[in-house]
């Protein structure tokens, strides 16, 4: 696995659980970048391209992570998976972020182990990184 494909984008307007996830990905040996919401992940896709993987947020100002997702999957460009981190926990939830194209959808708040693997899945890589 390329570097490239090891970038991770964090899209989340909480700063606490930006710190919590790039930590945990980070100590794993991932290049994570962080943005505040779905709009300023777009415009760092434009400037960066494409992300190995987005870990993306629900509830946040400006562009929400569904929105966020939903332009995202309308690009033509490189398309990751998308793991969507959210309280929001009922079944209409997870039905609109799959179908605004994440791929996996947990519950915060999350153990550091279960991110890092579900990061791992999504990427394609076993235990080491």
């Amino acid at each position: 696995m390329n570097k490239k494909e090891k970038r991770i984008l964090i899209v989340d307007d909480a700063a606490t659980v930006r710190l919590f996830e790039r930590t945990i990905l980070e100590e794993a040996g991932f290049k994570v970048e962080e943005a505040l919401n779905g709009m300023e992940a777009l415009e760092k896709i434009e400037i960066n391209g494409p992300y190995g993987l987005y870990i993306v947020d629900i509830n946040m100002p400006q562009m929400d992570g569904y929105t966020f997702l939903e332009e995202l999957r309308s690009k033509d460009i490189d398309q990751a998976p998308a793991l969507m981190v959210s309280t929001e926990s009922e079944e209409c939830d997870r039905d609109r972020a799959y179908r605004s194209g994440a791929n996996y959808y947990l519950t915060k708040p999350i153990k550091p182990d279960i991110l890092l693997a579900y990061c791992r899945v999504l990427l394609g890589i076993g235990g080491e990184t």
